[in-house]
């Protein structure tokens, strides 16, 4: 099934929800806690309603997944023999970057068929990038190809993380200390960011020990029509995993043994 529709629609779709969210970025947009501690703002909240109400006028029979407003009740469209089709979305990604005034939080959607992730788009309004893929139609950044490196050996490569107090456990604990000590580089404060950035080559490895499918969306079929993986601990192509990361497939073999021990 061709899903340039789709594509062309997610792309144009996290265009108008980053223009909307830039209207609120770096002007001092105030954020309160959720019940599980992640900050939310008025600009979450626009954008995600904003996301929803395109994909329900377009797509009405898809069911959408987001973060600030969970489950939506539509239906799923088997009726219409285009399998069960799920959108996932986080309208900012990285709302802590995006309260100061950071400009590496993102707009992620993703469909989901059949438990595939068949499209995705990483938009990125802050520094104007947008990563997009859909099955069997490879991978761009800002409309051109994407590929990731070619690294041979993560001893060379760079790899990127969010928080690292999440590897707190022990487990996460001495994976942690396996990137620290075999990997050429290491950086923070990337977010979705860091899985683009391995999609366009720019990173071997992007390592995430707590992430919600949403959060995940768009990133399979990013990082598999770049030549890469993306998935859970286990070399399992998922977003329902609780963890991920992503790297390059000549990579893979050695990021598994890396982070499993």
């Amino acid at each position: 099934m061709s899903y340039e529709a789709e594509l062309d629609f997610a792309v144009e779709t996290a265009w108008i929800a980053g223009q909307l969210t830039l209207e609120f970025f770096r002007l001092g947009v105030e954020a309160e806690l959720k019940s599980d501690m992640t900050p939310v703002t008025e600009a979450d909240r626009g954008a995600e309603e904003l996301i929803r109400s395109r994909i329900a006028e377009t797509f009405p029979n898809d069911v959408v997944v987001g973060e600030e407003f969970g489950t939506s009740d539509g239906a799923s469209s088997t009726s219409a023999g285009a399998g069960d089709r799920h959108w996932y979305i986080d309208p900012i990604d990285g709302t802590r970057s995006f309260v100061r005034g950071v400009p590496l939080y993102g707009i992620l959607i993703g469909l989901e068929v059949d438990g595939r992730v068949e499209v995705g788009v990483a938009h990125f309004p802050g520094i104007g990038e947008t990563v997009a893929a859909a099955a069997d139609h490879g991978c761009t950044l800002n409309g051109e190809p994407a590929r990731v490196c070619s690294t041979g050996s993560l001893s060379d490569g760079y790899v990127s993380f969010g928080d690292p107090g999440l590897f707190g456990d022990a487990r996460h604990r001495a994976a942690w200390q396996r990137m620290m000590e075999n990997t050429a580089y290491r950086v923070g404060w990337s977010d979705a960011y860091g899985h683009a950035l391995v999609a366009t080559g720019r990173l071997e490895l992007m390592v995430d020990p707590k992430m919600s499918a949403w959060d995940c969306g768009p990133f399979p079929v990013i990082l598999r029509e770049a030549g890469g993986y993306f998935g859970d601990w286990d070399g399992n192509e998922t977003i329902h995993c609780g963890r991920a990361f992503s790297t390059t497939r000549r990579l893979l073999p050695e990021a598994l043994e890396m982070l499993s021990g």
